[in-house]
């Protein structure tokens, strides 16, 4: 187990991870609406009451406000932070409204595509310093060398020696295939093909739903089969920045469809809406892994990236996903909304995300150490 890191690490680490993310987020909305003559009235760093700020020659208020839980950018024509349109507003020039469909769509994109960029170019970077890690080993890694006492591979009849090579139809060339095609399923069954004998059978397993910590006491839900490698080791290989640039934008795509598979498993009812985190358990887990150096840090500022990359795009109103697709009804409609349709969807929008906020809030709370978890 790792030391707790002091509770100021918690607080700096939460700031130095979403700060930045938010700002670059914003920025993003910002330059493009800049680069297509739409004006900004407010840039701000968090919500709420106003700390300190000051006013640019372009008219735009930059400023830092209180609650430092994201941030917003109001261009002309905004009726408030969460850009729903003014429908009192004329559509003067400079003001968002004014803006074609696909400019507008544009400067909508561009936060959550600056985040996805920033997660790309973290893990690039640190591709081209560390190397690739690769299984030395391929195919002793996927040899069963033993068994847990629970296992439910051996449950099922496979044996010490048996080489694994597909989990239901997916082939698999290392033991980290192995973990990545079960890891994330628990409960799931699933057919496991391996090789004995130079034959090939076939076995139906079910993965035993494991409950996990790691080194700080954070708990999760991991889908195990129960079995060791015959042999398993790793070696660095160095990376060009060329070559690293797809290989991040490959690691961003696999962690993105984990992100699509763990909600769509929370909406089933295969695991626990409690694993679900807000801005407490972002504090926490930034201060764990900024006590642990400045590469678990930066490379936990990537995953957040790409976490609120993700987040954005989600259709909601209220969100830039919800912004889009709007857009995207109007380029059909070849008409915008009615502003009645539009102003439902936002409240609804609004509700649901504050609704998420409230539960993952509560998640964050009932996890501390007061209440026993």
């Amino acid at each position: 187990m790792f030391e707790q890191p002091p509770f100021w690490m918690y607080f700096v680490g939460f700031l130095l991870l979403l700060g930045p993310l938010v700002t670059v987020h914003e920025l993003g909305h910002y330059l493009v609406g800049r680069w297509f003559g739409v004006k900004a009235e407010a840039f701000s760093v968090g919500f709420g009451k106003e700390i300190a700020g000051r006013t640019d020659k372009h008219g735009t208020r930059w400023k830092l406000s209180a609650l430092p839980l994201g941030g917003y950018v109001q261009f002309k024509g905004d009726m408030n932070p969460a850009s729903v349109p003014d429908p009192n507003a004329p559509a003067e020039a400079g003001s968002f409204q004014s803006a074609s469909l696909w400019k507008r769509a544009l400067i909508v994109a561009a936060g959550p595509v600056t985040n996805l960029v920033v997660a790309i170019v973290i893990l690039a970077a640190l591709f081209s310093i560390y190397g690739q890690r690769v299984v030395a080993n391929p195919e002793s890694s996927t040899e069963i060398g033993g068994f847990s006492e629970t296992s439910v591979a051996q449950a099922s009849g496979m044996e010490v020696g048996d080489r694994i090579t597909a989990i239901d139809g997916q082939k698999v060339e290392t033991f980290d295939d192995i973990v990545r095609e079960i890891a994330l399923y628990p409960g799931r069954e699933m057919t496991i093909v391996a090789e004995r004998s130079g034959n090939e059978m076939a076995f139906d397993v079910t993965a035993a739903r494991v409950t996990e910590e790691d080194g700080f006491g954070n708990s999760h839900t991991v889908g195990r089969i129960g079995v060791a490698p015959a042999a398993l080791e790793y070696d660095f290989q160095p990376v060009s920045i060329l070559r690293a640039i797809p290989l991040a934008a490959w690691q961003c795509w696999d962690m993105t469809k984990m992100m699509v598979t763990g909600i769509k498993q929370i909406l089933f009812g295969d695991r626990s809406i409690k694993e679900l985190g807000g801005p407490i358990k972002i504090a926490k887990f930034s201060g764990e892994r900024l006590s642990l150096g400045l590469t678990e840090f930066v490379f936990f500022a990537a995953l957040i990236s790409l976490n609120l990359a993700f987040i954005n795009f989600l259709p909601i109103p209220a969100l830039d996903g919800g912004h889009l697709a709007f857009y995207a009804a109007e380029a059909i409609r070849r008409k915008p909304v009615g502003p009645q349709a539009t102003e439902w969807a936002y409240r609804t929008g609004i509700a649901i995300v504050l609704a998420f906020m409230v539960v993952v809030t509560v998640n964050d709370v009932v996890s501390l150490p007061i209440f026993g978890s």
